[in-house]
């Protein structure tokens, strides 16, 4: 009986090691666990409970993965409905001007019912509280702004702290009971922290991360490449999300990666039974992030019509950055009594409502398809578009990406598509409306030979890409080589920006790298918009770059695969450029981060005769760098060391202090996590200062950095 209860204070000692771990990890992004320890605690847990069944509770993390493949979606009737916002027609910043208004008259039309008819019983109402005076005397009212995610809307049962159900919004009243894939999502707690209700609904969003769903799409976009027909790429994050929850089989959900914030509640145990007493909207936020739920850190408070338009503008600011798509902003009247006030109409409530920003997708026909060449010799087929006004611009092009998701699509020529667009990225055709297809319209191929240059066009076993083999021959390459040889972070070459490149080549004044370096003064004062300044600005800039670093210039040269990280990898291992030219694959792979695609191209690149004539001539036109005996990684000082570089620093520029880094063995990352091991904070640091406080990671100064390089 000892054992047995002894083994029974373990698992329970285990299972909430493990879960504060988990939450810690997945919600607050600052794991406090290493993985192996971890992993240890797990599979203690796992023996545990597989020894003795009866330990094995519903809030285990073991329950997560897994389970018995479900035979069907079963039906669950909401409790406490799970009710539709309106949406605000306007768009504009008006939109919450409007709503603001809306709310006050309302309260001032109930205001005057209460005192025309207080003689009447038959009409008297109940007198409006103190806040609602209080707004009606001229206070501003009291609102929370949060943002409106594209997901989808779930309902968490908890009882006695513990899931007992998860349940999809469905029409409002009845939804479908997804509880076995909901154990599955890392975000959301089997069993709540601190002092949560004996019954409690949270209600929220189940999302994928952009991030996320680019992976996703990436890996099957490589089994489809491999000859796979049951993989196919998804269209969108939010339908993503939707399709991973209603899997049958939950094992199917936990290969989605599938994120979740909460938002509001449902059910709960009233106060008269010892359930919580909320006065706002803004403490059920707070009540949620103490349960462990994962709360939306753009939720705010805001007072009166100008702070909810400035929260619709800062959103607007930062959504093309947000990890996550939303499509607007929610305002909800924070007070809970005001809302009790304001009640409901037809089932929307009147205290709260969704701003939307303008769409995202829309509807237009293809005109034609193109296929462009870029930098790498990719064959890109992108839809000719009817133009069409979404995510705030005209769109008249959209990429297919490559034949193969072409075809998937099925886009022809002449189609109505839906198109997409957000942020900066490259606008989309989501889908095809097959119904509208003109008769005849034929199917898209790619072409055999180069558009540009009429090289073959070859596709390599294994790649979704088609490729044109003329290289720097190719004017369409040739264009984009020299942009990228000559960009900031390459060769850096002051004032040869796109539109001098396109005279350069399109006037045959430039056919190969070296030649940026043979132009006169002459030629290149007689071209469009050059004057004489301008001309000598230019060949004063390319003097300058002569004089380089070898991790530049193999970074200039547009092998593929190979990034900036690469280039300084192979130029710090190698040392001098005639070892990494000569270097086969096996040697190449000695190099830290490159693997067998990565040394097969660089291997490939400089086996090609006219590659290795353009080093050659770019020797003979006087480019140089310093070189080094080799230098493995592991010798290095900061090697193993990872640091973040925020705010202005006094002498060393973003770029040059990261070079300095490197060039240790450090690697500089974007963002703050408990791994990280210094901070280099400047003047005007951010929110990146402000993450290394709450994690308790080193910070030093401009000063402190150079003390620690060699």
């Amino acid at each position: 009986m000892k054992n047995e209860a002894n083994d029974a204070a373990r698992a329970a000692q285990l299972r909430a090691r493990l879960n504060r771990a988990a939450h810690q990890y997945y919600t607050l992004d600052a794991p406090e666990l290493p993985d192996a320890e971890y992993d240890q605690l797990f599979q203690e847990l796992q023996a545990l409970e597989a020894a003795h069944p009866a330990l094995r509770t519903p809030d285990s993390p073991t329950q997560r993965v897994g389970g018995a493949i479900l035979d069907g979606l079963q039906p669950v009737r909401h409790r406490v409905p799970m009710l539709s916002i309106r949406t605000e027609t306007d768009t504009s910043p008006k939109g919450a001007e409007v709503f603001d208004q809306r709310v006050r008259d309302y309260l001032a039309s109930e205001q005057r019912r209460t005192l025309l008819k207080a003689h009447d019983e038959r009409y008297r109402a109940e007198p409006l509280g103190p806040e609602a005076l209080a707004v009606l005397a001229g206070q501003p009212v009291s609102y929370v702004a949060e943002p409106k995610f594209d997901g989808l809307a779930i309902n968490l049962r908890y009882e006695d702290g513990v899931l007992v159900q998860a349940a999809t919004r469905g029409d409002g009243e009845t939804g479908e009971d997804v509880t076995q894939n909901i154990r599955t999502i890392r975000q959301i707690p089997l069993k709540l922290d601190g002092a949560a209700p004996p019954v409690v609904e949270v209600r929220g969003e189940l999302y994928m991360r952009r991030d996320d769903f680019e992976a996703l799409n990436e890996r099957m976009r490589e089994r489809m490449a491999a000859g796979d027909k049951a993989a196919k790429t998804f269209v969108n994050p939010r339908n993503t999300a939707a399709g991973a929850v209603r899997q049958l089989d939950p094992a199917l959900t936990a290969q989605r990666p599938l994120s979740f914030f909460a938002y509001g509640l449902g059910e709960v145990t009233p106060p008269s039974e010892g359930g919580p007493t909320f006065g706002s909207h803004w403490q059920v936020l707070q009540a949620l992030k103490a349960w462990g739920f994962p709360v939306s850190a753009l939720a705010r408070p805001a007072q009166g019509a100008p702070e909810l338009i400035a929260f619709h503008a800062d959103v607007a600011a930062e959504r093309d950055a947000l990890p996550f798509d939303i499509d607007g902003v929610v305002y909800k009247v924070d007070s809970t009594a005001l809302q009790r006030e304001l009640g409901f109409v037809t089932r929307e409530p009147r205290w709260a409502v969704a701003h939307k920003y303008p769409a995202q997708e829309q509807l237009t026909t293809v005109q034609d398809i193109d296929v462009q060449v870029g930098r790498t010799g990719k064959l890109t087929p992108v839809a000719k578009l009817t133009p069409v006004f979404v995510g705030g611009v005209t769109v008249t092009n959209a990429t297919l990406h490559n034949e193969l998701e072409a075809r998937r699509k099925d886009v022809r020529v002449g189609d109505t598509v839906v198109v997409r667009r957000a942020g900066d990225v490259i606008p989309e055709v989501v889908s095809v409306l097959a119904d509208k297809r003109q008769p005849g319209a034929a199917e898209f191929t790619m072409p055999t030979t180069c558009p540009v240059c009429g090289s073959a066009v070859v596709r390599e076993e294994g790649e979704a890409d088609h490729r044109c083999t003329g290289g720097l021959f190719c004017p369409a390459q040739r264009k984009q080589a020299l942009l990228h040889f000559a960009s900031r972070r390459a060769i850096d070459v002051e004032g040869l920006g796109e539109k001098l490149v396109d005279q350069l080549v399109e006037g045959n004044v430039v056919k190969t790298l070296p030649d940026l370096y043979r132009m006169g003064f002459v030629s290149l004062a007689a071209l469009d918009r050059m004057a004489g300044k301008s001309a000598q600005n230019l060949l004063d800039a390319l003097q300058k770059s002569k004089q380089t670093t070898l991790a530049r210039f193999l970074f200039a040269l547009g092998i593929r695969h190979v990034g900036e990280t690469t280039a300084k990898e192979l130029a710090r291992h190698f040392g001098k450029l005639d070892a990494v030219m000569d270097a086969n694959a096996d040697q190449l792979l000695q190099v830290p981060d490159v693997g067998p695609v990565v040394a097969e191209s660089i291997h490939t690149f400089f086996q090609q005769p006219h590659n290795r004539e353009v080093v050659e001539q770019l020797r003979a036109v006087g480019m140089a760098w310093p070189e080094s005996e080799p230098t493995r990684a592991a010798t290095l000082p900061l090697t193993g060391k990872t640091f973040v570089l925020t705010g202005t620093l006094p002498t060393l520029g973003r770029d040059e202090a990261k070079d300095l880094l490197e060039a240790a063995g450090a690697k500089v990352a974007g963002s703050v996590s408990k791994k990280t091991s210094y901070v280099v904070a400047g003047e005007e640091a951010g929110s990146k200062l402000d993450k290394a406080r709450e994690l308790g990671v080193p910070v030093i100064d401009e000063a402190g950095m150079r003390a620690l390089l060699p």
